[in-house]
């Protein structure tokens, strides 16, 4: 937002004050980002400044990210969990929102906080929580592709009730009732009057659920096998073994990808937005 022109000199000074303090503590935050991303081209097998040299082939050389097949085997993996998890946790979260926006839901309160306690309880105790239960005998879990999926789901399901029951705090109902009036049935209403409205915050949630999948490394740590190798613990699993500058072009690549879901979902708000007649 611009400063008035009827602004005085102290404001003035404050306020581009303000956006210098702004920008070093920004600067400050991704400097670790603008350290690793060049690294990830380093020519030598150490990290050093400055470099020796420009190099890709911790990106397509022997031991490159995207030929080595540790590395794209749990890229393959982290891919096909994220994705199972951004399909059930839309689903299951956008049923949820629709229900919580009932006015006359008995305990919503109680309900809502029970649908978002993954994001408080940290991390670790609902790894060792879902430990203990994958291992009891009559579920057997532990070490499974569903059940990494399933405990993914259960982590990333809050952020798509949250962002869809957003979207549907500004929803106009009469829009429901005069698809009704016309003589629409209720499943034809939903999929043409509402879903089309909603769906900017259905995929921003299923954006999240995404990425809450993709880079979740505590969870698979407890209950996924030795074969159940994602990116993530793969990068967690060399960080620990064998140190390699392999790491510094995955994390890069997380870096650019996490990037640009974030511009998708910036963009995705402003379109919500203006289908709510927020902007022109």
């Amino acid at each position: 937002m611009a400063l008035p022109a009827y602004a005085t000199p102290g404001e003035r000074i404050a306020y581009y004050a303000l956006r210098l303090f702004v920008g070093l503590v920004l600067l400050f935050l991704i400097s670790p980002i603008l350290a690793i991303m060049p690294l990830s081209f380093n020519s030598e097998s150490f990290f050093t400044y400055p470099m020796p040299g420009f190099s890709l082939k911790w990106y397509i050389g022997d031991e490159g990210f995207f030929t080595n097949g540790r590395w794209t085997g749990a890229l393959y993996l982290s891919v096909i969990v994220a994705v199972s998890t951004t399909a059930l946790a839309s689903v299951l979260g956008t049923l949820a929102a629709l229900g919580l926006a009932r006015a006359n839901l008995p305990g919503r309160a109680a309900i809502m906080a029970v649908l978002i306690s993954p994001m408080i309880v940290p991390v670790i105790i609902s790894a060792i929580g879902l430990f203990f239960f994958y291992a009891s005998p009559w579920v057997g879990l532990n070490g499974t592709i569903p059940g990494i999926i399933l405990a993914h789901t259960a982590l990333a399901t809050p952020f798509v009730v949250i962002t869809v029951t957003a979207t549907l705090m500004s929803f106009d109902r009469t829009l429901m009732r005069a698809g009704a009036s016309c003589g629409a049935p209720p499943h034809t209403v939903f999929f043409k009057v509402v879903m089309p409205l909603i769906l900017p915050g259905v995929i921003s949630g299923g954006l999240f659920a995404f990425v809450t999948s993709f880079d979740e490394v505590i969870v698979i740590l407890f209950i996924g096998g030795p074969e159940q190798r994602t990116l993530p613990r793969q990068m967690f699993a060399g960080i620990r073994e064998q140190i390699s500058p392999t790491i510094t072009a995955a994390a890069t690549v997380l870096i650019l990808f996490s990037t640009a879901l974030l511009i998708t979902v910036e963009l995705l708000r402003r379109r919500a937005e203006r289908l709510r007649g927020i902007r022109n």
